[in-house]
């Protein structure tokens, strides 16, 4: 049955779900890759299509900013649409000068002092693991298709405009860039529902070089790593 958040029937998502943040790239994704794509939601305008990719039935669908946005529409995927797998794309920042602008990351583990878990379930943990079945599926995609792509920890931050302490979180979690939502999704996907969720990010700017994408190149230039989702995806 439909949700506040999300007007689609049940059959209308598939069991697999690529997330971006932005609901224009979600959009994007859909109208470049996906055959029959039916917009299936645009309640608050978190727009979610499903359609064909490679011939299997896969859902493209916005999560919003920040840790609370994705809690409600991934924790309404699994509970309520039985979504079996999540994969987020989005982008990050680099804490470190060897990562670089459009390097692709996939996310390992993710820290956070986000009391999102303990709010949600009483889970006081502050590192997360994405799911390694299925981010070996990933790896296992890059490698066919030749793709770079840098396996690490992240910080998920609740500030974007925040004034944490990179060194620190390199040294200490190995966290080497940043983004705001992967914790939430991987404690729901790990700690409520033990089903499977990763985050494949691009770097959109450097916190120590200052190199930056523009907002329509963070848009419209991921086109590898949606690629790359998407071709795992339908394994």
């Amino acid at each position: 049955m439909p949700t506040p958040h999300n007007k689609a029937q049940i059959g209308e998502i598939a069991k697999t779900v690529i997330m971006p943040g932005d609901p224009l790239r979600a959009t994007f994704i859909a109208k470049t890759y996906l055959t029959n794509a039916k917009l299936v939601n645009d309640v608050r305008g978190m727009n979610a299509y499903t359609g064909e990719y490679k011939g299997k039935t896969i859902t493209v669908m916005a999560h919003g900013m920040g840790i609370p946005s994705i809690g409600i529409y991934a924790y309404e995927l699994y509970n309520f649409y039985d979504v079996e797998r999540i994969i987020r794309v989005g982008s990050c920042g680099s804490y470190n000068k060897d990562i670089h602008v459009r390097d692709i990351i996939l996310v390992d583990k993710a820290y956070s002092e986000s009391t999102f878990p303990k709010t949600q379930n009483g889970f006081t943990g502050n590192i997360i693991p994405s799911s390694s079945e299925l981010n070996d599926l990933i790896i296992k995609t890059a490698e066919e298709k030749n793709v770079r792509i840098i396996k690490s920890n992240i910080h998920c931050t609740d500030a974007f405009y925040g004034n944490a302490n990179k060194e620190e979180l390199i040294e200490k979690y190995g966290a080497n860039v940043v983004e705001m939502e992967s914790f939430g999704l991987f404690h729901l996907a790990q700690n409520v529902f033990h089903r499977q969720a990763s985050c494949l990010l691009t770097v959109s700017d450097s916190l120590v070089t200052k190199e930056e994408l523009t907002a329509e190149e963070r848009q419209l230039s991921f086109n590898t790593m949606l690629e790359l989702a998407l071709d795992a995806a339908v394994k």
